[in-house]
């Protein structure tokens, strides 16, 4: 009997991984809203940052790893004109992305919905001409790893993008991020349900620990490491959001620097 509970446990992932699939499951019929009221309603930009950096075109075929409930497929169809492979863990979230889909027929029509884990992607090798993924690194155990099996699937010269939360650099600011984190995100949740009110007091902890081991410089260095060039950081909203983008190398010098 406890084989076959260790067995259904390593199915679901580590225990990194389960926590945010019990943490997001009941989150997506609200979520658009609240993740925007939780960014003092930033999130739409910077999703929006982020899919003009990647720059898709009518021709490209993307995938949007971590994809949840579509947004960023949406606004990657609505600028470029592309298809889109959304990937998701989360069977609830992606319910969310169908929802969105069948209320927008002409969506649907370009994007494919795929459930699946972002450090085992069910693609071969340069099956995509452009990727972007959202919120993501800080939820799988080996960032460096899942950086070379993201880019393993872009084509050489292909764009990558990439939205997360961040610590602000500056002082005044660290420390308004701070109080709003511990006190205002937990109150905002609150006001929702339940399980936003866990969301509220996950996210600072979360952030903070996240860069703690893994600052921007190592980041970046993942993604070079993975195969990516010209790799830029755009720090957004005083610091608390991040867009980076890159292009995968081309060629013979395609592969891990």
């Amino acid at each position: 009997m406890s084989s076959d509970r260790t067995r259904a446990e390593s199915d679901r992932g580590s225990a990194r991984k389960r926590q945010a699939l019990e943490l997001f499951r009941g989150l997506p019929r609200r979520y658009d809203l609240v993740a925007a009221a939780f960014s003092f309603g930033q999130d739409p930009r910077w999703r929006r940052a982020m899919v003009r950096a990647v720059a898709p075109t009518a021709r490209d075929r993307v995938l949007d790893v971590a994809t949840g409930t579509g947004m960023v497929a949406a606004e990657l169809v609505a600028r470029g004109g592309c298809s889109v492979v959304g990937l998701d863990q989360s069977p609830e979230m992606l319910a969310g992305a169908r929802a969105r889909l069948a209320a927008q027929p002409e969506l649907g029509e370009r994007v494919e919905l795929v459930e699946g884990q972002a450090e085992k992607l069910p693609f071969a090798d340069g099956s995509f001409d452009a990727l972007t993924f959202t919120y993501l690194l800080r939820y799988v155990d080996d960032p460096r790893a899942t950086m070379r099996e993201l880019a393993r699937v872009v084509a050489p010269g292909g764009r990558v993008g990439s939205l997360e939360f961040a610590v602000p650099p500056r002082l005044l600011a660290r420390l308004a991020w701070r109080l709003y984190t511990a006190i205002g995100l937990p109150l905002l949740g609150r006001l929702v349900s339940r399980e936003w009110m866990e969301v509220g007091r996950f996210l600072g902890p979360s952030i903070r620990g996240f860069y703690a081991r893994h600052p921007v410089e190592r980041i970046v260095e993942y993604w070079q490491e993975a195969g990516l060039e010209d790799v830029k950081v755009r720090r957004m909203s005083l610091g608390g959001g991040i867009v980076m983008s890159a292009r995968r190398r081309s060629g013979r010098d395609v592969g891990p620097a």
